[in-house]
């Protein structure tokens, strides 16, 4: 057990390290060079950096400090020790770069034209970088503390309360930055979210049936035998004609989809599907984790 806890610690706190590294090469690599946005605290930060030269790591852990108080008080320990870790590890890597870029080891990609490549890296990047820190259970901080307090406090939405605070900092950023870039952000802000839900709803996506047919034990039986597959017999009754039934439902990966319709079909041609996406499937036949 404790070799157990030791690894998952450890794959959590390695996830977040490597999140937050990835986050913060996007920022400097792809972001500040180029006169983009973000937002959250990080954006704040940005502008800060925009505005009076601040670097982006010292602002970035100074707003996030009280944050941190107000966070320990209101939401407790064991919430905040990943996303003051994250914070850390966030300012630690920034600053790491901070020095290699003014150094001259690392050249950031700038450019005058090619703001469409720019964005999407940058998108890939900082997407990919928050997904794997949301997947380990942290954050970065800011906004999202703002988001969970009020959110207790006042029951409002956490996406909401988010998505004012970002709007009123990306609004700001054109005290400073062309509207184009805040526009060029936009792009970068949406796919980052893609990227986030990629990494968060896990790669390994499959397909759940859910099936209604005639002699639903030799099909459960089929399944087993042709595609070694777990099947689960679910009881039901119909809601119009009132008859017993029962639901077959399995899990298969996306290359079993047409094997799995051809076999229903060929037991039961009136059968009745429903096909869903599920993601993040653990367990034998699938990823273990």
């Amino acid at each position: 057990m404790k070799n157990l806890a030791f690894w998952n610690a450890a794959r959590t706190w390695g996830l977040l390290a490597l999140g937050t590294a990835l986050y913060a090469f996007g920022l400097q690599y792809f972001i500040l060079p180029n006169l983009l946005m973000e937002g959250g605290v990080t954006g704040i930060s940005v502008l800060l950096n925009y505005a009076a030269g601040i670097p982006v790591s010292i602002s970035t852990l100074a707003i996030n400090l009280p944050l941190f108080l107000l966070g320990w008080r209101q939401l407790g320990r064991e919430a905040m020790i990943l996303t003051i870790g994250g914070t850390v590890f966030l300012s630690l890597f920034l600053w790491i770069l901070e020095e290699a870029v003014a150094a001259g080891w690392i050249v950031p990609f700038k450019t005058e034209h090619d703001f469409i490549l720019v964005v999407l890296y940058a998108g890939l990047t900082l997407g990919a970088g928050l997904g794997l820190v949301f997947r380990a259970g942290g954050t970065t901080g800011g906004v999202d503390i703002v988001a969970r307090i009020l959110h207790r406090a006042k029951g409002w939405s956490m996406g909401q309360i988010i998505l004012v605070l970002d709007v009123i900092i990306l609004g700001s950023s054109l005290l400073f930055i062309p509207k184009e870039k805040v526009l060029y952000t936009l792009v970068s802000v949406f796919l980052a979210s893609k990227i986030i839900d990629f990494i968060q709803e896990g790669a390994y996506a499959a397909k759940a049936f859910t099936i209604i047919c005639e002699e639903p034990e030799k099909l459960a039986a089929a399944i087993t035998k042709e595609l070694e597959r777990g099947v689960t017999l679910m009881p039901a009754v119909g809601a119009y004609s009132k008859q017993a039934k029962t639901v077959v439902y399995c899990v298969v990966s996306r290359f079993e989809i047409g094997k799995l319709k051809s076999l229903v079909r060929l037991h039961d041609k009136r059968a009745f599907i429903v096909i869903n996406d599920v993601h993040d499937v653990l367990g034998e036949g699938f990823r273990e984790d």
